[in-house]
Formats: structure tokens, C-alpha cells, sequence
């Protein structure tokens, strides 16, 4: 043990009682790598010899450090130590999607594979009840508007709904194994998308009910418009359709050129429903007018559009638009690629104005309210902040031991809950010293 802690004072600044065991020309040696500004590599390599254990009281207050209270029971990241406040490990495998209450922002639904969802607090990770009688993996989870009901869709199509207050399920209905589900923003109105091309809509409880036939194939991603009175549609033949809710009918379609060349894999809608994002596996995002139904522009990443000798097949496997969305405050869009690519554009020149990488794919991106900075979690299991204007990594935290499948912003950007591969959902403080 003794060499063992005489190594790591080599590596590391040791604390004065150590210096006592080695000889003046290591002291002088010791202060000599200290004067000046440390090395990045060097930091890296003190970084994996600290124990943190033994180092926590000494960095407890450092305001500079992330440092945070250790938790019982909870196992460090795949690359570090473990920033979250609060861990739920009801799970027993993968936890697929995240959802958090939009009235107060203190519950949150998670769905894993287990064939589970559960609604639990936020502030101490306490379960308050389970979405029970699901029969297949819970890839959907939400609550409406008003953060009465509580919502959860599994693969094969079964939908349930539950009164939050009473804990107890008020609707169910069985639909085709299901895509994407989504809550209307105004009305206690459910929508979803179905693998046969239909987008149904029901009133809840009551069920009225209404659908909308799409191509004959699934019915990758949707979006319910602002307004509350159209829906954006995307399917995996490269179409999109944007449906009149009331109708019943769509306003427009794009297809062939106007469309994507392989499966839609999301859409977005900037604050007024005046323009849309669609991405796909194709690596193109298309801006699109709802009033025109007509393509405005078209982004792709630099590292594909420089490499035209690869082909179609090639391309659509290497690298696919996983994530996009507009940011609120400032003409830009972020779009997220499975080859670990973040791309700023700005909407008014239609130019890359940022391409932040990351060592590993990009699960899905989000855009903080009011400001320019937009998070990202990966498959290497760290949520990142990045500051759109300047292209720069704020910070980011880490936690999960696998990848990260899903995350939640609460309104005041204070919270970020993620959930993941490891079998756990996450809630981390946001601390930023620049608000």
C-alpha cells in the first residue's frame, strides 16, 4: 500500500505529510511542476489516480470543482465520477424514454424494457405509483398538458392512461405497434403513430377517436403544431404530411424531392408553427414552411456532403440525422448525427455556423428556453451544454454507466433527468456560473 500511495504523489500534488518521505531533489522536483500552469494531459492522467474518496472533504466547497455528494449504492460512470443528485433504480433493465410533468416539473415517467413505467418524484427519486399492465417493452411516456393524466405506449400498441392524483388508470386502448406517441399542448387529446401509417387521435377519457391514414408504412415521428390544430407526420418512405386535426385531412405532402430519401427519424416546430425541421436517415434536414407546405432549405454535414463518392447505401448506414429542433431566442437550428455531429445553422444565411463533435453518436439534442445553449446526450452516456453562438462545451455531466437513450429539461433548465441503458433514470443540477 505504501508504494502504491508513493507512485501516485509522483503523479499527483501529495499533501505535505508525504513530502516527508522523499528526498529534497523530489521536492524541488515536486514544486518545479507546480509553478506553472498544468498541462491538460497531465490533469487528465492526476484525474484517473485521485481516489475521490479520500479527496471529497478536501474539495467539498471548491466552487470550481463538480464535485458533489456521493450517493449510497450508486455506481460511478463509465468514465468518471458520479455527478447526479438523485438516481431511481426501480427499473430492472434499459429505460427508454423520459418524461417530465409541464405544470410543476417535480414528477417524472420513465418506461423501460421490462415491460414497466413508473411515475416517480423528482426531488428524492420516490416512487409515487406504477403504470402497471404492460405487456411489452414502454418506448412512450407522458403527461398532458395540465399534468393530470399521466400517458404510456408500448411496442405492441397498447396504450394506457392514468389520473395522477387518484393513481389510477382511467383509459386504455390497443392500436398497432406503436411509433410515437405525443399529448396535445391545449386539450386532453392523445395522438399517436402506428407501424400500418396511421396517426390516431383520441379524446381521453372518453375515447372519441379519429385517425388519419398515412402511406402504407409506419409513421415514424409526429408533432402536434402550436396552434393545436395541425400535426407534422413523418414516414419511413421519406413523406411528410401535414394533417388538419379537425379535418381529418392533410394540407400538404412532401414527397419525391420535397421529401427524404429513406425513413423520417424526427421533426421539430420552431415557438410559432411557422416552420418545421424534418430529419432522416438520409443525413438531410429540411426546413419547411406549414403555410407553403414548400422546402425552404436543406442541411447536411459537411463530412458527408465532402465525401461524394460514397453511396447512397453507404451513407444512409454510416451517419443519419437523429435529433433537431429551433432555438428560441436567435435564428439558429441544432441538428443531432449518429456519427457524434452537432451542427449549428443559421437559419437567415443557411450556413453551418458550428460543428460541435462528440466521441460518440448523438441520442438527442434539446434547446434550453430563452437562451442560446442547447444539450445533448450520447451513446457514451454524458449529457453536454453547448453554447451555440461561440460552438463551445459549457460543461457537461456524467453518471450512467451505457448509453444514454433519452433526456428531460425541466423549464427553468435547472434539472436535466436522463434515463439509460444501465437500467437508471438520472436528475442532475444544472449549475451554470454565467445566469
Amino acid at each position: 500500500m505504501e508504494s502504491e500511495s508513493e507512485s501516485g504523489a509522483a503523479a499527483d500534488t501529495p499533501p505535505l505529510e508525504t513530502l516527508s518521505f522523499h528526498g529534497d531533489e523530489e521536492i524541488i522536483e515536486v514544486v518545479e511542476l507546480d509553478s506553472g500552469p498544468p498541462d491538460p494531459d497531465d490533469l487528465a492522467q492526476e484525474m484517473e489516480d485521485v481516489d475521490f474518496e479520500e479527496e471529497e472533504e478536501e474539495e467539498e466547497g471548491n466552487e470550481e470543482g463538480w464535485v458533489l455528494e456521493p450517493q449510497e449504492g450508486v455506481v460511478g460512470s463509465m468514465e468518471g465520477p458520479d455527478d447526479s443528485e438523485v438516481t431511481f433504480a426501480l427499473h430492472s433493465a434499459s429505460v427508454f424514454c423520459v418524461s417530465l410533468d409541464p405544470k410543476t416539473n417535480t414528477l417524472a415517467v420513465t418506461g423501460g424494457e421490462d415491460d414497466k413505467a413508473f411515475v416517480w418524484r423528482l426531488s428524492d427519486g420516490e416512487l409515487l405509483f406504477e403504470c402497471a399492465g404492460h405487456k411489452d417493452s414502454v418506448t412512450c411516456a407522458g403527461f398532458s398538458h395540465d399534468s393530470t393524466l399521466v400517458a404510456t405506449g408500448d411496442m405492441s400498441g397498447l396504450l394506457k392512461v392514468w389520473q395522477v392524483d387518484t393513481k389510477e388508470e382511467v383509459w386504455s386502448f390497443e392500436a398497432g405497434d406503436l411509433e410515437w406517441m405525443e399529448w396535445h399542448p391545449r386539450a386532453p387529446v392523445l395522438l399517436a403513430g402506428t407501424a400500418d401509417g396511421n396517426t390516431w387521435m383520441w379524446k381521453v377519457p372518453n375515447g372519441d377517436c379519429k385517425t388519419f391514414q398515412g402511406p402504407n408504412c409506419p409513421a415514424t415521428c409526429g408533432r402536434v403544431l402550436p396552434d393545436g390544430k395541425r400535426a407534422v407526420v413523418g414516414y419511413e418512405d421519406g413523406t411528410v404530411r401535414i394533417w388538419d386535426l379537425k379535418q381529418g385531412s392533410p394540407i400538404h405532402v412532401l414527397k419525391g424531392t420535397e421529401g427524404h430519401q429513406g425513413p423520417l427519424t424526427c421533426v421539430a416546430t420552431n415557438q410559432d408553427g411557422s416552420l418545421i425541421l424534418t430529419g432522416s436517415v438520409d443525413c438531410q434536414a429540411k426546413l419547411v414552411s406549414t403555410t407553403t407546405g414548400k422546402v425552404v432549405g436543406v442541411f447536411r454535414p459537411e463530412t458527408v456532403a465532402s465525401q461524394p463518392n460514397l453511396g447512397e447505401g453507404e451513407e444512409s448506414e454510416s451517419n443519419s440525422v437523429e435529433s433537431l429542433g429551433f432555438c428560441s431566442v436567435m435564428p439558429l437550428a441544432a441538428v443531432g448525427y449518429l456519427d457524434g455531429t452537432l451542427a449549428i445553422y443559421d437559419l437567415s444565411t443557411q450556413t453551418l455556423r458550428h460543428q460541435c463533435q462528440h466521441q460518440s453518436g448523438i441520442v438527442q439534442l434539446l434547446w434550453e428556453a430563452g437562451t442560446a445553449v442547447v444539450y445533448t446526450c450520447s451513446l457514451d452516456g454524458i449529457v453536454r451544454l453547448w453554447d451555440a453562438r461561440t460552438g463551445r462545451l459549457l460543461t457537461d455531466y456524467r453518471g450512467h454507466m451505457a448509453e444514454i437513450l433519452d433526456f428531460a429539461l425541466s423549464k427553468d433548465a435547472s434539472l436535466v433527468v436522463t434515463t439509460s441503458g444501465d437500467h437508471k433514470a438520472k436528475v442532475f443540477c444544472v449549475q451554470r456560473p454565467d445566469r
